[in-house]
């Protein structure tokens, strides 16, 4: 096949690329606008195989799409490209709106023109994967709840908004006009190649430079990390065998509280950065003002990729982590290319201690 990945230079987009490129026979039309956190490093490894070509575009550029699949033909869409950061959405909302939602039906309207012009076994095989996540449900209140493919959409921030929207709109053009599409909802993701203003980047790179360690309120808000090239491999099982019109939960079976996360980073760097002079790390652990519209808990109930597609994630939270840790230790080139001024001035604005 050939695949269309929206926002293949993100985090998560960068690693599906990786492995459709690395693991598969599949070549891949890279598309991405660039943004701050777009970052082509992450797919330098693959970006001379003759399977992989990128396009530097906009989502919200008609005109550009329309190019981009009357010129590359693509077999399935996978669409990525988004605003995601929850502190940005609520400083910015006008971004997200524009990315997630403007963004999700220009997609959607050059693919329903691009697949209504093919023939009837390519229309078939035809498909719109819009990848989506957990924070659309809002959160939780037992702690035995989980969030399925069926539980009520309850947005809590302005991203997780504008991502609920999106989802309406895919689900609106397959049942309206037809469009074969399929949508996953994932927990945290986590691995390398993190733009560090998420959790646990930032908090590596903090650890290793001396700088304090913000956690939101008491660190007490739950989430299920996913390891990032395990939703990579679950993403390509959806859209290769899962069900077109279905939708799918991602998780990777690993709840943690925040101060948890970052106390498991701080034993790590401590024993993987044993001549730090900032050693033990945890005493680098600042409580910050805690967000607007914080959720609680997030969790996810993934039993039915697991029934229905065979998917379970590989990597634990413990071998995950390290792998992250060992990650960033070992790439320092990609982390100092990523950071600039205007990273340093987010970070002081909106992690400033109480």
């Amino acid at each position: 096949m050939k695949i269309l990945v929206t926002g293949g230079a993100g985090f998560i987009g960068s690693a599906l690329v990786r492995h459709i490129i690395t693991d598969t026979k599949d070549s891949v039309v890279n598309l991405d606008k660039l943004t701050y956190a777009g970052n082509l490093e992450s797919v330098a490894c693959v970006a001379n195989d003759e399977r992989y070509a990128f396009e530097r575009v906009d989502i919200c550029d008609r005109e550009a799409l329309d190019r981009v699949f009357r010129q590359h033909r693509p077999d399935v869409v996978m669409h990525l490209a988004a605003e995601s950061h929850v502190d940005r959405s609520i400083s910015g909302p006008s971004d997200f709106i524009q990315a997630n939602i403007v963004g999700t039906y220009v997609l959607l309207e050059a693919a329903r023109e691009y697949w209504s012009a093919l023939d009837a076994q390519s229309q078939k095989r035809f498909r719109l994967h819009h990848i989506s996540t957990d924070e659309v449900y809002g959160d939780l209140e037992g702690p035995e709840d989980m969030f399925t493919e069926t539980t009520a959409y309850q947005p809590s921030s302005p991203y997780s908004a504008s991502k609920a929207s999106s989802d309406h709109l895919v689900r609106a053009w397959s049942r309206t006009y037809g469009l074969p599409t399929v949508i996953t909802n994932c927990s945290n993701n986590y691995g390398p190649c993190h733009f560090p203003e998420k959790l646990i980047p930032l908090v590596i790179l903090n650890a290793l430079e001396g700088k304090p360690l913000p956690i939101y309120g008491k660190g007490d808000q739950v989430r299920d990390w996913l390891y990032v090239e395990d939703h990579a491999r679950a993403l390509y099982k959806v859209v290769t065998q899962g069900e077109v019109g279905d939708t799918y939960n991602i998780g990777g079976h690993n709840e943690k509280k925040n101060i948890e996360v970052v106390q498991t980073l701080c034993t790590l760097l401590d024993e993987l950065c044993p001549e730090s002079p900032f050693r033990p790390h945890a005493q680098l652990i600042t409580y910050v003002q805690d967000r607007p519209g914080h959720d609680q808990r997030y969790a996810i109930d993934a039993g039915k990729i697991q029934r229905d597609l065979g998917w379970v994630p590989k990597e634990t939270f413990e071998s995950g982590i390290r792998k992250t840790v060992e990650w960033y230790l070992n790439n320092q080139t990609w982390v100092e290319n990523v950071k600039s001024g205007s990273y340093q001035q987010w970070i002081d604005q909106n992690y400033s201690e109480r």
